[in-house]
C-alpha cells in the first residue's frame, strides 16, 4: 500500500477523529515502531502503531489495514469503517440471543457486512440505534460516565401535570435498581406526550421513572443520540452516517461532557 499519513490512519480505524489524532501525536501519546511519532508522520501496513500505550496496529493487533477488502491475499482484514442510523420497529429485538424468538436488529438491516448495534432499544420502543462495525467506539458512545445525550419522545396513559414534569427533571428514585436517576431536560409537547433528554441509560429507564408516579409508557421513540438524529427516515429503513455526522461524533466523543 501507499504511505497515508498517521492521523487519517488513525481515523481510518476508527480511534478518533483526525483533529483528535493531531493532538494525541503533539502530546508524544502516540508511538511508531517504538519511537514518538510527529505530525505529518506517513505510515505503512506494516508498521506497529501504540496510542497511550496500548496497541492498536501491528503483529498481534488482530486487524487489517483500514481499506481493506480490496486485496486478494485473503489475509485477516479490517472492514472500512461501517456506521448505519436506522430506525427500528417496535417488536424488533436488539440482540441475537435465541431466548426471544421476534425478529433482531441484525435480521431487520440484513446489512453485506458483520455489524451490530451501539447498546439497545427494548423490543416495544422504537427509533434511532445505530449499528457499526467499530467496537473500539461503541463503550465511548454508550458509558454513561461520558454524560452523553440521548432524547426521546414518550406518550403516556394519561394527562401531564407540572408536578410529574418537576419530579421526573430532578431525578427519580429507583429503589429495583438502587439507584437515582440524573437530573435530565423534561418537556411536555401536548396533554400526554413529551421529550426527554438523558445522559445515561440505565436498564428501561424512561419506564420505570414513569411508573414509579403511576403513568405507564405507550409509546417510546428514540430521536437522537448525541449529533446524530433520525429525522425523517422511515421506520425498519437505515442510512449511511455522514462524513459530517462522523467527524462531529468522534469529536463529542474526544470531549465528553460533564455534570
Amino acid at each position: 500500500m501507499e504511505p497515508v499519513r498517521l492521523n487519517k490512519w488513525l481515523s481510518q480505524l476508527g480511534l478518533c477523529s483526525r483533529r483528535e489524532a493531531d493532538r494525541l501525536i503533539g502530546e508524544g501519546r502516540i508511538l511508531v515502531d517504538g519511537k514518538t511519532a510527529v505530525l505529518g508522520q506517513l505510515v505503512t501496513e506494516g508498521q506497529q502503531i501504540l496510542c497511550g500505550g496500548r496497541l492498536v496496529w501491528g503483529p498481534g493487533s488482530g486487524g487489517g489495514p483500514p481499506e481493506a477488502g480490496k486485496g486478494s491475499s485473503g489475509s485477516s482484514a479490517l472492514p472500512p469503517p461501517v456506521w448505519l442510523v436506522v430506525n427500528k420497529p417496535r417488536g424488533i429485538v436488539c440482540t441475537t440471543s435465541t431466548k426471544d424468538r421476534a425478529k433482531n436488529i441484525v435480521e431487520l438491516v440484513s446489512y453485506p457486512e458483520r455489524i451490530f448495534p451501539v447498546g439497545r432499544l427494548d423490543k416495544d420502543s422504537q427509533g434511532l440505534i445505530l449499528m457499526t462495525n467499530q467496537g473500539s467506539l461503541v463503550n465511548q458512545i454508550m458509558r454513561g460516565s461520558n454524560y452523553h445525550e440521548k432524547e426521546y419522545l414518550v406518550r403516556v396513559n394519561r394527562p401531564l401535570t407540572s408536578d410529574f414534569l418537576q419530579k421526573m427533571a430532578a431525578g427519580v428514585e429507583l429503589r429495583e435498581l438502587n439507584q437515582t436517576t440524573r437530573p435530565c431536560q423534561m418537556k411536555a409537547t401536548g396533554k400526554d406526550t413529551f421529550s426527554i433528554i438523558l445522559t445515561q441509560g440505565l436498564n428501561r429507564q424512561i419506564r420505570r421513572m414513569c411508573q414509579a408516579f403511576d403513568y405507564q409508557v405507550l409509546e417510546l421513540k428514540r430521536i437522537r443520540i448525541m449529533n446524530i438524529h433520525l429525522g425523517s427516515l422511515a421506520e425498519g429503513a437505515y442510512r449511511h452516517m455522514t462524513p459530517r455526522e462522523y467527524e462531529e461524533l468522534i469529536q463529542g466523543l474526544a470531549s465528553p461532557k460533564e455534570s
